[in-house]
């Protein structure tokens, strides 16, 4: 059965099950923000609206209609087995460079950059706050 870490500090909760995560981008070729999502639930589409929460603040959430949608988890071991041939040291490098040309300039600036964005749909997010709500120590007063 899944287990969750509780903390004080929120950046150390432990989300557990296995996820998906996703890249929408706007109609810019930009991204928006990473979506990270339960496996059972069903892969996000271009142009379909989708709510996206912030995974601890509920009053942070916004619907976002996506121009693309970019899986950003790949399986290469799976059973024992090799699924797929990881890529060259030069591939990933290659990846890695033109994903980052991708992004604004305010979230790469080296002074105060803009935090990305990474939200979790609506059913891991009451996944997660259900979770935190079963297993979250109850206070005594005497």
């Amino acid at each position: 059965s899944p287990c969750i870490k509780l903390s004080q500090d929120v950046e150390k909760v432990t989300m557990p099950g296995r996820k998906d995560v996703y890249r929408l981008f706007g109609h810019d070729g930009r991204p928006l923000l990473d979506l990270l999502q339960m496996s059972t639930e069903p892969i996000p589409k271009a142009d379909e609206k989708i709510l996206c929460r912030h995974p601890f603040q509920a009053s942070k959430k916004v619907y976002v209609k996506p121009a693309r949608v970019e899986p950003l988890h790949k399986v290469y071991w799976q059973q024992n087995e090799l699924a797929e041939p990881p890529s060259t040291l030069r591939q990933a490098r290659t990846r890695a460079r033109e994903s980052l040309k991708l992004f604004r300039r305010d979230h790469k600036r080296a002074l105060n950059p803009t935090p990305y964005k990474v939200s979790v749909s609506e059913s891991l997010y009451s996944y997660i706050h259900n979770m935190w709500e079963k297993n979250a120590p109850i206070g005594e007063l005497s």
